[in-house]
């Protein structure tokens, strides 16, 4: 099992937008969390199923940080 980076915003609409940022325009949305969860998660899987005839492959390493802006 291997566990991906998810960005979770709230969409103009009214929706959850997720989105997984180490996969090139792996975005779906939904109503809830968990919603926006559940799609997010069937986005990756058929990313994943893709990626070899997509030319690309997940990144082996990657680091997820927080950056601080602004202030002292």
């Amino acid at each position: 099992m291997i566990e991906l980076p998810i960005i979770l915003v709230p969409g103009e609409d009214g929706y959850i937008v997720a989105e997984c940022p180490i996969i090139p325009g792996c975005i779906s949305q939904g109503r809830t969390r968990a919603e926006a969860l559940d799609n997010i998660r069937e986005a990756i899987e058929l990313c994943l199923e893709n990626r070899a005839s997509e030319g690309w492959e997940l990144p082996s390493d990657y680091e997820v940080v927080r950056v601080p802006l602004g202030g002292k």
